[in-house]
């Protein structure tokens, strides 16, 4: 096993070695979670298109194998033997509402149905905050009614709502903040994106290494099934503290009305009551204090 304060301040359970299959293991979440997994002892096993483009991740000992969700005859070899599959694949920023809905929640009902059809156990979806939609900059829990407007989330709503549905597997939804750290460029390059923001608007964060704990906690916990979990720091700062971070000026606020659909705070109370779960870096100052906010 890794050292448990990677995954968070308090260790997780020791639990039994486990067979995971990971998509969207090139990407910015599934590429750090999938090097966690395989360092805490997990066996891992990555779902990609092009495995040219994954050799990082064999030499960090994950198995490789090529599939697509959109091609449903290639997920069998993909789900077969594993204990879980934690679903990171998504297609966000430039995606047509058609591409994100062929993505984010048809491919997503192929590769379930073939996880259910292998007799996986358990399926981790990571989804967004943004399928609560406008709120004003409001703090909600997961018992909020969702109400997106932009497709890529409307895709991902779609898509839990199916897996929530589904008989014969254990599906567990986590919803992400806006992800940070690990030596991704996350913060950086979303500054050019909401250069018209509000500056006094709050972003919800998450670093990494705190959300591979939360994906930990939910593969290793036999309970509760049917779930869904917001993961989130304990602190949302100002888009003009975020910009500071990495040594922006503050966004202008010239097209507030672009930054309605990304004004919402999340609630993190459930997981932690639930599942014990405390963030290693509970706000973005404790992340820079220890050099890992970027």
């Amino acid at each position: 096993m890794a050292d448990s304060s990677k995954l968070g301040r308090e260790a997780v359970p020791t639990v039994p070695v486990m067979k995971i299959l990971v998509t969207g293991a090139t990407g910015k979440v599934g590429s750090r979670l999938s090097e966690r997994l395989a360092g805490r002892g997990d066996r891992v096993r990555a779902l990609v298109r092009d495995p040219a483009r994954a050799e990082a991740l064999r030499g960090a000992g994950v198995e490789l194998v090529r599939g697509d969700l959109l091609d449903p005859a290639s997920l069998a070899a993909a789900v077969r033997g594993v204990d879980a599959v934690v679903h990171c694949a998504a297609f966000f920023r430039g995606a047509s509402p058609e591409e994100a809905h062929a993505v984010n929640d048809t491919g997503t009902r192929h590769l379930a149905t073939a996880a259910r059809e292998a007799r996986v156990a358990r399926f981790v979806f990571t989804s967004t905050g943004l399928v609560y939609g406008p709120k004003a900059g409001r703090v909600v829990d997961e018992d909020e009614p969702c109400a997106p407007s932009a497709a890529y989330p409307v895709s991902k709503l779609a898509a839990e709502r199916f897996l929530l549905g589904l008989e014969g597997i254990d599906v567990r939804v986590l919803r992400l903040p806006f992800v940070y750290g690990d030596g991704d460029p996350h913060i950086e390059e979303i500054v050019p994106f909401m250069r018209g923001f509000p500056p006094t608007q709050r972003m919800s964060l998450g670093h990494h290494a705190d959300v591979a704990q939360a994906v930990t906690r939910l593969l290793d916990a036999p309970a509760p099934a049917q779930r869904i979990y917001n993961v989130v720091d304990d602190e949302a700062p100002t888009l003009a503290t975020l910009y500071a971070s990495v040594g922006a000026p503050p966004p202008d606020g010239s097209t507030a009305e672009r930054a309605v659909d990304f004004d919402v705070e999340m609630d993190g109370r459930r997981i932690r009551e639930d599942l014990g779960f405390r963030p290693r870096y509970p706000r973005l100052a404790d992340a820079l204090a220890d050099h890992a906010a970027k």
